[in-house]
């Protein structure tokens, strides 16, 4: 059996990554850790572990693999993330009625916000650490 343990983003600048993500996703830093290697976790509820790894890499567009992140206030979350230095990227592919919109973070790395106000996991992202479900 398998399960994803992290999702690892390679990142030039580590401080100003760490900084996005972790508002971005509202994560905080798991224990001690490298300088170059920084795992992210989330602050409370449950989700993936994202690790940023300091490692210069090619760029390549289109990326060959990227998130999707899920939205109960898409409109909201756009407009938080761009705040936080996430810009849009417009694709001239995209249908008209996606319900997503793609989106890169301070250094290029590409995701998607995704329309998900229905989603029936938000009842499971809210749970607390100690199993009892946010108010």
């Amino acid at each position: 059996m398998l399960i994803v343990g992290a999702i690892v983003i390679r990142v030039d600048d580590a401080a100003r990554q760490t900084r996005f993500w972790m508002e971005a996703l509202d994560y905080v830093v798991r224990g001690a850790h490298a300088d170059d290697f920084i795992p992210l976790v989330p602050r409370t509820g449950t989700g993936p572990q994202v690790s940023l790894d300091v490692q210069r890499s090619a760029r390549v567009l289109p990326p060959r693999i990227h998130l999707d992140l899920y939205a109960e206030d898409q409109a909201a979350e756009v407009a938080r993330l761009t705040e936080l230095g996430a810009v849009e990227v417009h694709w001239d592919k995209r249908p008209a009625d996606a319900d997503y919109v793609i989106m890169q973070d301070p250094e290029g790395n590409r995701f998607c916000v995704v329309d998900s106000a229905d989603w029936s996991g938000w009842a499971l992202r809210r749970v607390a650490p100690a199993g009892i479900p946010s108010e």
